[in-house]
């Protein structure tokens, strides 16, 4: 005698009863890698790097226009102690002009401060006067100056028409709004003697030892 059919209880599949967070934890996983990768990127382009004791590897950088060569543009700007500087200020000198992005990049102010600190080792190198240029207003670089306890020029050329000349702004990690990382050394004559570009991509360097500075300089102007 064969017994009534019992009422199978229905329960719903696994694939069904999936919690609606899975979803979300994939998604959250998969940004979380974009952004760290994103943060890699960014940290090592601001991050001061040592020079190595020893250095003889040309570093890698673009070279822009005007180059080698070729008549500095004039300019006169604001600077930070409240007054103008002029390129015909350096007249019969060697000036190394920075183009930097300004205030939001620390590591330039780094660098400012190394090449401050190593002078000496720029003059014995032929460079008499250093000259930083960004896009910031003049009082808020002179804010910045003075807290850091910095005694070069830093001009401002917030309309970027001399960075432009020099087309300066085309290096850099902000598109073509503000500098880059671009040293251009300026002989007493007025021509352009040396030219590196190192914040363009992929690498947007923004700190170069400044034993590593002298050594593209040299290669470049004795080869």
């Amino acid at each position: 005698m064969s017994s009534a059919p019992k009422n199978r209880q229905q329960y719903p599949s696994i694939r069904s009863r999936r919690p609606g967070w899975f979803g979300w934890i994939t998604g959250l996983l998969i940004a979380g890698i974009v952004l760290a990768g994103l943060y890699g990127v960014f940290a090592s382009a601001n991050a001061p790097t040592t020079a190595a004791a020893g250095m003889t590897m040309q570093s890698s950088y673009d070279v822009g226009n005007p180059g080698i060569g070729q008549v500095a543009p004039g300019f006169t700007l604001a600077d930070n102690s409240g007054g103008q500087v002029s390129l015909a200020d350096y007249t019969g000198k060697s000036v190394l002009l920075f183009f930097q992005e300004g205030l939001a990049c620390e590591p330039c102010w780094t660098q400012i401060t190394s090449l401050e600190t190593d002078a000496a080792k720029l003059q014995a190198a032929g460079i008499d006067a250093v000259v930083s240029i960004t896009t910031d207003p003049a009082q808020q670089i002179a804010r910045k100056t003075t807290d850091m306890g910095l005694k070069t020029p830093v001009l401002s050329d917030p309309d970027l028409v001399t960075s432009k000349k020099y087309r300066a702004n085309e290096f850099g990690m902000m598109g073509t709004s503000t500098d880059g990382h671009s040293f251009i050394l300026v002989g007493p004559d007025g021509t352009i003697t040396w030219r590196a570009d190192y914040g363009g991509a992929p690498k947007y360097t923004m700190f170069v030892p400044v034993d590593q500075l002298l050594l593209d300089l040299k290669t470049d102007t004795t080869s």
